[in-house]
């Protein structure tokens, strides 16, 4: 990617220090007319790698006290790092591309802000621990990311490269997009009328959108990109298919448990933002949605 010339967001924070252990958000149901101990174990799965973070989507950011943004206490002062400085690059096009599109709605873009943490910290939605991946919590409006991640995209999931790690944060982007809209909220409220599987087909519709839209930030800034870049992030959206992590975790797939969508839907949905730059050719709800 030509990022040299970008500007980088200064909507962003770093915190030292991390947690050990693994928390989830408080109040998420389980058993009958929540989440099963199967799903979740699925859900915990997915959410190792790309995406909203899909506990709050299912029961947990609404009943999740605010968390404060303070670094671990008496930690030194973290340095921003290259691939920060990278990533909040990326997160400048994003802001510029997004303002753009709105303005020309007649609306306001209010960015999101990226944290950047190690290993664990504390988000709206409950704990966020680096094997979750990078997520975007729509409690507090923000993402997170232990840039870790990138090298396990690229030696674990077979996705190296610039534009790989830009499809990430654009990804998370486009579901702050959703949530902007009131997408996210809708969803949430359908999903507690829902069954379990209906409700992961509808969060697949979500995670397919946020696909879409960082498609659409990319075509609508396509001067980024060098050959090969648009390849690599399709690799990226292949490698965290469902169906791609199913097999590798527990070695046959199960459609009904899908929360992000199939490699080849993942990939579909990357190259029609790519191809038409258009938010509204990202409608995965097909209207549906109300």
């Amino acid at each position: 990617m030509r990022l040299d010339d970008e500007s980088e967001s200064s909507n962003f924070e770093i915190r030292s220090g991390g947690g050990g252990g693994f928390g989830l958000p408080i109040g998420i149901p389980l058993g009958r007319g929540g989440l099963g101990c199967g799903s979740l174990v699925v859900i915990l799965i997915i959410s190792m790698v790309l995406g909203v973070n899909p506990l709050s989507l299912l029961g947990g950011s609404g009943q999740v006290a605010p968390t404060s943004e303070r670094s671990v206490p008496g930690a030194a002062p973290a340095e921003k790092t290259p691939v920060m400085s990278q990533s909040l690059k990326i997160l400048g096009s994003t802001e510029r591309v997004w303002g753009r599109l709105f303005e020309a709605q007649g609306a306001t873009y209010r960015p999101t802000k990226l944290i950047f943490y190690s290993g664990g910290t504390q988000a709206g939605c409950g704990f966020a621990n680096a094997s979750a991946g990078p997520f975007y919590c729509p409690a507090d409006s923000r993402i997170y990311l232990d840039t870790a991640f990138f090298d396990e995209l690229a030696n674990r999931f077979g996705a190296p490269g610039d534009f790989a790690q830009a499809y990430v944060i654009a990804h998370e982007v486009g579901h702050h997009i959703q949530a902007l809209e009131g997408t996210l909220g809708q969803v949430q409220r359908a999903q507690r009328q829902l069954s379990e599987r209906e409700g992961n087909a509808l969060q697949v519709k979500v995670e397919l959108q946020a696909d879409c839209y960082a498609g659409v930030w990319a075509a609508q800034d396509r001067n980024l990109l060098e050959p090969g870049d648009a390849e690599a992030g399709l690799r990226a959206a292949a490698a965290v298919g469902d169906d791609t992590l199913q097999k590798a975790s527990q070695g046959e797939v199960v459609p009904e448990a899908f929360t992000h969508g199939s490699a080849a839907e993942r990939q579909a949905w990357l190259k029609r933002g790519l191809a038409s730059g258009d938010p509204a050719q990202c409608d995965t709800f097909g209207g549906t949605l109300r």
